[in-house]
């Protein structure tokens, strides 16, 4: 069976390799780098920026303790060169481990015809077509807008911006938001909305406060128009930089005419992730689903059994989720509505590795669980600490294989841990 997928991203790049290892002769059709988004201009350049303003951020408080006496700056365009080679050296590693599957790997852009897809000019028959184009970041209908910036150029940028307008109200907008803070940016977000609304509003308070201090939040903004000084906005006049973080735009067009495209512009699939096109299925940010790189991979994952005639479906359920700031925020919902049996509790983070020495100042995380007190079913946890977006997925995992509160009662974590999750869940399963 011959298979070729369009886009070397996490969807594509798992689907292909998944193909393979089901004897399925499979080539993988990229235009520009390996890895996609994700790896060049999104999660891994947010965790290459975060990890610098971490250090400096720790840097400023043990100086304010008295443990080092030395001022450290950044170099913007040394932080930037050291991203882009770090990355590059990842989509090599990633292109030799997908090419030691079996996969060919074609550089091009693709034009999908009936039964096969043309390539620079040569066509590649197909049985059948995985599409995994991606996504690309939605550009307002705003006056100016040629004059703002989006994360597709954050790393062209030639010095730190000494004021910086990020129009959004999601997760791009409040990690970018936190890295330009502690760079040195004056930061303000400008939300349409309500900010960060789809958040527990105790953990949005938290962010704001504790994760986001200098930074200035409006909310209930409309952009009229942008200019390279800055913007215009229902609420006056802003000076600076302009950033957009106002949602992604499916890559979709590659497949008109051939499968169903919703009103959001995302391929429509079924839980097989098939697309109207029996010979066509689709994977990643161009479904339009939740828009994470795990999520994306298990969509290609399924998407490539299915093709393979594997059976397999895509649930939702239980997606664990995470934001890249100082402490990771990171939270599980499962969707259940709020009932007079559910019981919430509360902890401050624990001391320990990545925050002991903020035990002093009391900036240590805070986590909350849900539970019903009927069934004793977790529905929804978040946590902020170093360790949430490690022990997240894992008890997403949990919960969805049916552990209640009471299966904690034996469980023994590692210590010292800055974890509170299982210290809360040791006190549900006594008296939860």
């Amino acid at each position: 069976m011959k298979m070729l997928i369009i886009g070397g991203g996490p969807a594509g790049r798992s689907a292909a390799m998944e193909a393979a290892q089901l004897d399925a002769e499979v080539t993988l059709i990229e235009k520009e780098h390996v890895g996609g988004t994700c790896l060049h201009e999104g999660c891994m350049v947010v965790c290459g920026f975060n990890d610098v303003v971490r250090f400096y951020e720790d840097s400023k408080n043990y100086q304010k303790l008295g443990i080092i006496s030395q001022k450290h700056s950044i170099d913007y365009s040394e932080v930037t060169r050291g991203i882009k080679q770090i990355t590059g050296k990842i989509a090599n590693i990633l292109k030799h481990e997908t090419q030691q599957t079996g996969v060919e790997l074609v550089m091009g852009e693709a034009t999908i015809k009936e039964g096969m897809v043309e390539v620079n000019g040569d066509d590649y028959p197909y049985d059948k077509l995985l599409i995994a184009s991606g996504s690309r970041p939605f550009i307002p209908p705003v006056s100016g807008v040629e004059h703002a910036s989006t994360y597709k150029n954050v790393l062209d940028w030639k010095e730190i911006p000494p004021n910086l307008n990020i129009v959004g109200s999601g997760v791009i907008a409040t990690e970018f938001a936190s890295i330009f803070s502690s760079l040195g940016s004056k930061v303000k977000i400008l939300c349409r909305n309500q900010f960060l609304s789809n958040i527990d509003p105790e953990f949005r308070d938290y962010i704001v406060k504790h994760l986001l201090p200098g930074v200035q939040i409006q909310e209930n903004v409309q952009v009229q128009e942008i200019t390279p000084e800055g913007a215009s906005t229902s609420q006056g006049p802003v000076e600076g930089k302009v950033f957009l973080a106002t949602g992604m735009t499916p890559n979709s067009e590659i497949a008109e005419g051939m499968v169903e495209i919703g009103s959001k512009k995302e391929i429509m699939v079924n839980e097989q992730m098939k697309t109207s096109n029996p010979s066509i299925y689709a994977a990643g940010d161009v479904v339009g689903t939740v828009g994470n790189t795990p999520v994306a991979r298990r969509e290609g994952v399924v998407a490539a059994r299915n093709a393979c005639d594997v059976s397999a479906t895509m649930d939702y359920h239980l997606i664990p989720q995470s934001i890249t700031l100082y402490y990771p925020v990171s939270f599980i919902d499962s969707g259940a509505e709020q009932s007079e049996d559910e019981f919430d509790v509360r902890i401050r983070g624990s001391a320990g590795s990545g925050s002991f020495w903020h035990a002093l100042d009391g900036e240590t995380g805070f986590t909350k669980i849900s539970s019903d007190l009927e069934t004793s079913e977790i529905t929804r946890v978040s946590s902020i600490s170093p360790a949430s977006r490690t022990s997240i997925p894992y008890l997403a995992k949990m919960v969805k294989d049916g552990y209640k509160t009471a299966d904690f009662d034996d469980f023994i974590e590692t210590h010292p841990s800055t974890d509170a999750i299982y210290k809360l869940l040791h006190f549900l399963s006594k008296y939860g």
